[in-house]
């Protein structure tokens, strides 16, 4: 597997590429070039034209949640690709409207606009996108000290509620050495993600992670995520998008942390 980010918070220091408030991943993978994620704005697209991505051959597009930093890159992609034969994965929450402090959050298209722009496919459950690759679905929620506060919330049938991300997800990659989980914003918990990991792969064996893990402050959920982490012997951490800088630092204390930015390039065996 072949994993390229093309939008993050940070870009490498030599590297002359756009960062913004978001994240995208492209995943090469047995013939298929799946894009977790799109990012917030057009610079999905300037960057993966820089790094020699061709994003017209993009076969998947998998939606980690519904926030607008993952979703609004949408329209850009649209404009410059034909996503008609684009398989779209997503869980059917994330095209919920969704506010937080009065201003709208979410995504750019409602369930119906997307179904007629891509091949929509509404995930709940666990897809194998390819032999190793797997879409994880809707995340089991078994921590305690995960995912315990809302974010603004999601509209409903003209109801507004909190919002606690029930379509939050990540990918899969079955490699030689383990698992690599790669994750958009993990508001259903990183620890939750890798434990269902686990579950549906049928292994213990957690190679490494990368993304997003919605650690920003010193609290319970960074200390016992730590631990948690600790406990899996990774080899490798890519923490990245909505990290803060303290929980890298605190990380880096105890975990095999790398730094991670926009033209990062990876392979997995």
């Amino acid at each position: 597997m072949k994993l390229t980010v093309l939008v993050d918070n940070n870009t490498f220091i030599d590297k002359y590429y756009l960062g913004e408030p978001g994240a995208s991943f492209c995943i090469e993978e047995d013939g298929c070039q799946v894009l977790l994620d799109v990012g917030y704005s057009n610079i999905l697209l300037s960057n993966a034209e820089k790094m020699g991505i061709d994003l017209s051959k993009t076969t998947h597009i998998v939606l980690s949640h519904g926030h607008d930093d993952h979703t609004q890159g949408l329209p850009f992609l649209k404009e410059a690709v034909d996503l008609s034969g684009v398989k779209l994965i997503a869980h059917p929450a994330g095209f919920l409207p969704k506010f937080k402090e009065g201003k709208y959050i979410g995504g750019p298209y409602s369930e119906q606009e997307i179904a007629e722009i891509a091949d929509y496919m509404p995930m709940k459950e666990p897809h194998f996108i390819t032999e190793k690759l797997l879409y994880l679905g809707e995340i089991p929620r078994k921590t305690d000290f995960e995912n315990k506060t809302p974010i603004g919330q999601y509209e409903e049938n003209g109801e507004r509620k909190d919002d606690y991300l029930p379509e939050d997800t990540a990918l899969v990659y079955k490699g030689e050495k383990g698992l690599f989980i790669i994750s958009g914003c993990s508001h259903s918990g990183i620890c939750n993600i890798i434990e269902y990991a686990k579950e549906v792969c049928e292994t213990d064996k957690v190679y490494g992670v990368l993304g997003g893990f919605h650690l920003r402050k010193e609290d319970e959920q960074l200390t016992e995520t730590i631990t948690y982490l600790e406990k899996l012997d990774l080899e490798v951490l890519y923490p990245c998008h909505c990290v803060g800088l303290f929980p890298r630092f605190r990380m880096m204390e105890k975990l095999p942390v790398v730094e991670t930015g926009v033209g990062m390039v990876l392979e997995i065996h």
